[in-house]
């Protein structure tokens, strides 16, 4: 499926400014599911800054594990 959204670059939480697919939210979503991973959005800001997009970091920065 194609998606048809707009860009929405100025209300993406993504701090990796150069990346092709900031503000493309299926693009973005494709793109990490592909790799076993989350988007910048599922996490706070201080996990997102660790461009760590793991499962593992995700439960983490929620405090389902430790």
């Amino acid at each position: 499926m194609e998606c048809k959204a707009n860009k929405i670059t100025d209300k993406c939480p993504c701090t990796w400014l150069s990346c092709s697919k900031r503000g493309h939210c299926c693009d973005c979503i494709a793109y990490h599911r592909e790799r076993d991973e989350l988007p910048a959005c599922y996490f706070s800001p201080d996990a997102e800054k660790t461009y760590d997009r793991s499962f593992v970091n995700f439960a983490k920065d929620k405090g389902l594990i430790s």
